[in-house]
């Protein structure tokens, strides 16, 4: 289930305070900015937030003054705060990155160019399912992250990262893996984020824990 901002309506927390139940109508708090956007459903996006053009899946939420643009999250993503996915590009190859030069109107110079805005759409930043983006991290356009990934906190990430691996500094670099290759690979398999809400709730124990998952979804 998806709720796009043409005509969706969306259940409004009060104050910007956390919520204590989340519905599958998404959760959007005072002062989130939604544009030309997707949102799946259990979805929360917390105050100072922004969103354009961008789509996150079922059970994703961004926290405070996040910054996605031209962007894809799957579903339960993990966001902190102040992170960005698909910042501007300024076009270092004229003879100044100032954007006056395409967004003309802004200052009466003209009419805008839309070239830099189209190449930002045509390299869009792809993060798969259950990805931790940690606070303050920015992911570059055209980058992909993997399934399960984890982006450490202030990363500047600048090439595609594997499912599973934890990636940290500037420019990011691997510096582990969440689970051996076979144990990913395992959990990979299941495909766990497609699984109901119902089902979810089944198997809630089994989430707890590794070995009883993998023993249970995973032989």
């Amino acid at each position: 289930m998806s709720h796009h901002t043409d005509g969706a309506r969306f259940v409004r927390s009060h104050g910007g305070h956390r919520v204590e139940a989340l519905t599958p109508e998404p959760t959007v708090h005072d002062g989130a900015q939604i544009t030309d956007s997707a949102l799946g459903a259990w979805t929360e996006i917390r105050p100072g937030a922004r969103m354009h053009a961008s789509e996150i899946g079922d059970y994703t939420y961004l926290m405070e003054r996040v910054q996605l643009d031209y962007a894809s999250v799957g579903k339960f993503g993990n966001v902190a705060s102040d992170a960005r996915l698909g910042p501007t590009n300024h076009p270092i190859d004229r003879p100044t990155a100032h954007h006056f030069t395409y967004r003309c109107a802004m200052y009466d110079l003209g009419e805008d160019d839309p070239s830099v805005f189209e190449w930002r759409a045509d390299h869009p930043v792809e993060v798969g399912h259950d990805v931790w983006i940690g606070h303050a991290a920015t992911v570059l356009p055209d980058v992909t992250v993997g399934n399960g990934a984890v982006v450490g906190a202030g990363a500047v990430v600048v090439d595609d990262v594997p499912p599973y691996a934890i990636v940290a500094g500037v420019p990011a670099e691997r510096v582990g893996r969440r689970f051996p290759d076979d144990v990913a690979a395992r959990i990979e398999k299941t495909a766990w984020w497609d699984w109901g809400h119902e089902t979810l709730r089944e198997r809630l124990d089994e989430f707890r824990d590794l070995d009883s998952f993998l023993d249970a979804y995973a032989p």
